[in-house]
């Protein structure tokens, strides 16, 4: 027997003597975030695909000045690649999660992330409310070294 209680916030649903909490994320904003994610991961693979090409891309600069421009300029190319790399990995276990029911959930609470948070960060984990807290300790743990 199926029942769903309704709250302001989400739905709880018994389901063969199990209970779960549905999330305020519905499925059409589940094929919001699906495609927004997946459009995202082929944009940053597709640069991390360019920057590959470009590097191997044999510049030879007599000028020791030019030299060092490029080479502080790939450095630079690659550190940003390197957040790139990281974000692919965040989008991926978001994907995951939409798979999984898991997506629009707090990791830290439990309780559900705010949509608008969602669309301004949608590989986040965390709530407004827990993430402001961890930043907050975070600062404090650099106060102390």
């Amino acid at each position: 027997m199926d029942i769903t209680f309704t709250s302001s916030d989400y739905n709880v649903i018994e389901l063969d003597h199990a209970w779960f909490i549905e999330t305020s994320v519905d499925r059409k904003e589940v094929d919001f975030f699906r495609n927004l994610l997946n459009q995202r991961l082929q944009e940053l693979r597709s640069e991390a695909g360019k920057t590959v090409e470009d590097m191997d891309e044999d510049e030879n600069f007599p000028d020791p000045t030019d030299r060092a421009s490029m080479e502080s300029n790939r450095n630079s190319m690659l550190r940003i690649r390197d957040r790139e790399r990281k974000l692919i990995f965040k989008i991926q276990e978001a994907l995951r999660r939409l798979d999984d029911g898991e997506y629009g959930v707090c990791e830290e609470c439990g309780e559900n992330i705010g949509i608008e948070r969602l669309k301004a960060r949608p590989v986040t984990t965390l709530c407004i409310e827990c993430k402001s807290s961890q930043e907050m300790e975070e600062r404090k743990a650099r106060r102390i070294v």
